[in-house]
């Protein structure tokens, strides 16, 4: 009898309903273990960007000396893989929807391992730039297609969790930058700031042979109409054979595939694109409303000194993890309006300690202890929440003929904001003091918390494919779940009263 029932939803000419679905815990089911191992390893590639962002902090302080190079110079070296990285991020898309998410989470360990091998041996400022160019490719390469492959393997159930893995390895690759600026400080000059950039080969390769176990993302394979293997591939990584062939229908209805069409068919996809033409212009030029709900939505982050930023790498690492486990638990809307309100108080209690600091002429113990305790806290509340949201939102919130590039575009912001701050920090606080500068991301922050708390509604247990029906709707979302939970419960009532009278 059911599976009568499913063969009339899935078949039936008539419009298709998708009811609302509630958050229900991830369970520690065999398949689900297998999707838990493949969006770890995908998301292992994100360690490449954290690594280099760290370990170029520390790595700094030699490069100065012994290229013997301006402080502008490192400011423009240290900021400028942020905006290479939008080149890999927007190659990214389209390279994804054609050679498959698996082989481009290959390419981009390999594009970040030449970049390595490049900075290792450079032997001047340009040779040192041009490897950082080449690093910052594979940085947006992997920042892209991390969350997307996480999302579209994941089950419902368990994508919250399973997306903000990609914050946990970038923070977990922060803390392995400064180890190895704190392990290799002891070298000479010339050999030290080598070493600390020449190591980022070994994780890369160590990706690159790891994803070669991985299988191919389902929704991918669908749009390739290979229909049998996306079965093989749902099944083992949804929490039961139900969900897998729902999923398997939900895909099929995204990609145009007629609902009658077998598992082990290879079918040719015409409704829309399979390798993400004109994609682009449905993104900008002529968005639907949920489209474009769902792109401003994602516009929205010596020695002793070295140990030091090792203690920030394990604050932020301890609360990723922390943000990880709640994601599913608490929703992506908790976290976000709590993370963001926590810096915002953190961010206002270190612009005061530091105003307060450089209007006095003498030491001020309590506001030093004050701007070290808001520096963690902020640290916290963004690892908490900002932080793995954004990927955990971009990843799952397009629709899948969009999701790739859409994805893309959500990478390319975020690091065109990372670089406008790095590139920008010295000069802003020197314009209008340091404490001036906090006071002004403060004021940032408020209207990123009014943004989120009146735009952004929640996606905790919906599909991938039930997004669009959420948003659309911008300020009016709040009606729209109302709306969806009603036909949830009058689905739900007509279902027992069609089981009722089929007993015999």
């Amino acid at each position: 009898m059911e599976n009568q029932n499913l063969d009339k939803s899935v078949i039936s000419d008539q419009p298709r309903e998708i009811p609302f679905q509630e958050s229900v815990p991830c369970k520690k089911s065999k398949r689900n273990k297998y999707a838990f191992a493949c969006s770890l390893l995908a998301s292992m590639t994100s360690v490449l960007l954290g690594y280099d962002t760290g370990v170029m902090s520390g790595a700094v302080i030699y490069i100065k000396e012994d290229l013997k190079i301006s402080d502008v110079q490192i400011e423009i070296l240290v900021g400028t893989i942020n905006i290479y990285s939008l080149v890999g991020a927007a190659l990214a898309g389209r390279t994804s929807d054609w050679i498959g998410r698996r082989y481009t989470i290959i390419f981009a360990s390999a594009i970040f391992f030449a970049g390595a091998i490049l900075m290792g041996f450079a032997t001047n400022y340009g040779f040192l730039m041009f490897g950082r160019f080449v690093a910052g490719i594979g940085v947006g390469y992997a920042l892209m297609i991390a969350p997307v492959y996480t999302a579209e393997v994941a089950p419902a159930s368990c994508r919250g969790f399973f997306t903000s893995f990609p914050e946990v390895f970038i923070n977990g690759g922060v803390l392995l930058g400064y180890v190895s600026n704190y392990a290799f400080s002891k070298l000479p000059t010339k050999l030290a700031w080598r070493f600390m950039l020449g190591i980022g080969v070994i994780p890369s390769v160590f990706l690159a042979l790891g994803v070669l176990a991985m299988p191919e993302s389902p929704r991918w394979l669908v749009m390739q109409g290979r229909l049998g293997d996306a079965k093989r591939v749902l099944d083992r990584t949804s929490d039961t054979l139900e969900e897998s062939k729902m999923r398997l229908a939900d895909i099929k209805e995204a990609a145009g595939i007629p609902q009658d069409c077998q598992d082990d068919n290879i079918v040719s996809v015409t409704r829309r694109s399979s390798h993400g033409e004109g994609v682009w212009r449905e993104l900008f030029l002529h968005p639907t409303p949920a489209v474009l709900h769902i792109l401003i939505a994602g516009i929205t982050k010596d020695n002793d000194r070295l140990l030091a930023t090792i203690a920030v790498g394990c604050m932020k690492t301890f609360f990723i993890l922390v943000a990880t486990f709640l994601v599913d638990k608490v929703g992506r809307r908790v976290l976000l309006l709590s993370s963001c309100g926590g810096m915002i108080l953190s961010l206002l209690g270190l612009a005061t300690g530091l105003t307060i600091i450089d209007h006095s002429d003498h030491k001020l113990k309590w506001a030093i202890v004050l701007c070290i305790c808001t520096t963690l806290s902020s640290v916290a509340f963004f690892s908490i929440g900002m932080g793995p949201i954004a990927w955990v939102y971009s990843s799952e919130i397009f629709p899948l003929r969009l999701r790739a590039q859409g994805c893309s575009i959500g990478v390319a912001v975020n690091r065109a904001m990372s670089g406008a701050i790095l590139m920008t920090f010295i000069s802003l606080y020197k314009a209008i003091s340091i404490g001036g500068a906090f006071f002004l991301y403060t004021g940032i922050a408020v209207i990123a918390w009014i943004f989120f708390y009146t735009l952004l509604p929640e996606t905790q247990g919906r599909t991938l494919e039930e997004m669009e029906e959420l948003f659309g709707t911008f300020f009016k979302w709040r009606s729209t779940m109302k709306e969806l939970k009603k036909n949830k419960v009058e689905s739900d009532g007509s279902a027992q009263v069609q089981m009722g009278n089929s007993q015999p």
